[in-house]
């Protein structure tokens, strides 16, 4: 009985999972080795450096991880969820007045020489919560209640992180549109998210004028591939926008033939043409064909027209507002590497610095790298928190384009298994807290490498397995774990 128990434990394991996990883990353990190795420590074990901090992490994810599989029955975490989640949330409130502020974040509880951050163990209980509320036998994403259940799981501790100025972890929690996308969400979310961040950028390196005309050319686009005769109304669309483009050249060329001679008294009409932007000729042009749209889509009982007109009226409360959230809602820090990021400023010496010297770092190792311990960006400290955030410019310095290929298909491996591994499944809970567990590796993988590689801002995010920090070790490998327990438990019966 106990040798067959052994066998159906072995055969049961996702140990491609596990094998993948080890070796992340060992690769992140040598480079924080390698990230402060100027520092010259005795060992890769010795515990005054991060390193040898790093270690006891390391041992000690060993034995959440073990406990996991071996020690709690898989079932708890379907009961665990509502408790877990309240609790966490409660932390994350704590903290905020409880806690210390770290580099403008005020997300870190402080106990001695330990430090734990709240904001990594949400994306547990918020992954359970969401597996828990969305198994359910009654439930549908498009129902207006469930959805608006889903969507305050999701938003309630964003937002609370948000509030910390932990802008990388709250924007973790976008990644879970996908699992939604999955469990039944139309697409057409996923595109709001991407419209609402390019007008955001439109707005703020083009002008609103810019913005409104592109929110008009896809809204049109949107709406004729629903018609028969596509080509047509593509070209009529085409040739509208082209014509409402010219309309600042236009409008400039008006004013300057309207201005009036010196001396000349200037006339209430002549100064309020003066003051109209074109931007807001653009909009009441389309403002005068609402009405019209809107009988056509009450006429031919077309519900997209209308989803049509309140999305244009929602870019236009975007776009107007743009000015406001980045002067008066954002940081100066956070700010700053927008500005710098788009191009806006250039300060390489300042907010720029980090992502300069990271880009340096990658770009010296060339495709096999400069060999392990003999990076000269690396070894002399030019990348700041090159142990944590920073830790995947260490791998492009000494291993090159193919140590940074290697690890990236290791993510990609993972993450692929697990949607695999969550498809496979036959119970819902466990499908959907593997799709949790993917997009939240995901979206820490795609944050942080774009943001070592200057295509996203500096937010401060740890790379998965990789980064120094006792907190994101371990909630990712209970993350990771507690899904291997889950799809073990079903694996059994397969």
């Amino acid at each position: 009985m106990r040798n067959q128990h052994e066998r159906d434990f072995g055969q049961s394991v996702d140990w491609k999972l596990v094998i993948c996990y080890l070796v992340l883990i060992i690769i992140g353990w040598v480079n924080v080795y390698a990230s402060i190795h100027s520092a010259e420590p005795a060992s890769i074990f010795d515990l005054s450096y991060r390193c040898g901090k790093q270690t006891l992490w390391i041992i000690t994810g060993f034995i959440l991880a073990a406990v996991i599989l071996f020690a709690i029955n898989p079932g708890f975490w379907q009961s665990v969820p509502i408790p877990l989640y309240l609790f966490v949330l409660a932390l994350l409130v704590a903290v905020i007045f409880f806690g210390i502020e770290v580099k403008g974040s005020r997300s870190w509880f402080e106990f001695g020489p330990v430090r734990f951050q709240p904001a990594e163990i949400s994306k547990i209980s918020t992954s359970l919560m969401l597996a828990m509320i969305m198994s359910r036998n009654n439930y549908k994403i498009t129902k207006p209640g469930n959805f608006l259940l889903t969507a305050i799981i999701i938003g309630l501790p964003m937002l609370v992180i948000l509030a910390e100025s932990e802008t990388g972890s709250a924007l973790v929690y976008v990644g879970f549109i996908f699992m939604l996308y999955r469990e039944g969400l139309s697409g057409w979310y996923i595109m709001m998210i991407g419209m609402a961040i390019l007008l955001f950028i439109l707005t703020l390196i083009a002008s609103p004028f810019t913005a409104v005309l592109v929110l008009i050319g896809v809204i049109w686009f949107c709406n004729i591939t629903n018609y028969r005769n596509f080509i047509p109304n593509f070209l009529i669309e085409a040739a509208s926008i082209c014509f409402l483009a010219f309309i600042p050249h236009i409008w400039g060329q008006i004013s300057e033939a309207a201005v009036p001679a010196a001396g000349a008294v200037i006339s209430t009409a002549e100064r309020i043409a003066g003051s109209i932007k074109p931007v807001y000729l653009l909009i009441g042009i389309i403002v005068l064909c609402i009405p019209f749209l809107i009988y056509k889509a009450y006429k031919n009982r077309n519900s997209f027209i209308l989803a049509s007109i309140l999305s244009f009226l929602c870019g236009l409360a975007l776009i107007f507002s743009t000015e406001f959230i980045f002067n008066d809602i954002l940081q100066e820090h956070q700010r700053k590497r927008i500005e710098v990021l788009l191009g806006m400023k250039d300060d390489p010496t300042g907010v720029g610095y980090n992502v300069n010297q990271s880009m340096i770092a990658i770009g010296s190792g060339g495709l096999t790298g400069k060999g392990f311990l003999n990076g000269t960006q690396t070894s002399y400290g030019f990348v700041p928190e090159q142990s944590t955030d920073f830790i995947f410019c260490t791998i492009g310095e000494e291993w090159g384009f193919i140590g940074c290929a290697a690890v990236i298909l290791l993510y990609i491996f993972m993450i692929w298994e697990i949607i695999s591994d969550a498809e496979r499944s036959r119970d819902p809970f466990t499908r959907i807290y593997g799709y949790c567990v993917a997009c939240c590796i995901f979206m820490h993988l795609f944050i942080n490498i774009g943001m070592t590689i200057g295509l996203i801002p500096v937010i401060g995010i740890p790379l998965p397995f990789l980064s120094y920090g006792g907190s994101s070790l371990w909630s990712f490998t209970v993350l990771l774990f507690i899904f291997i327990a889950l799809y073990r438990e079903e694996k059994k019966y397969f």
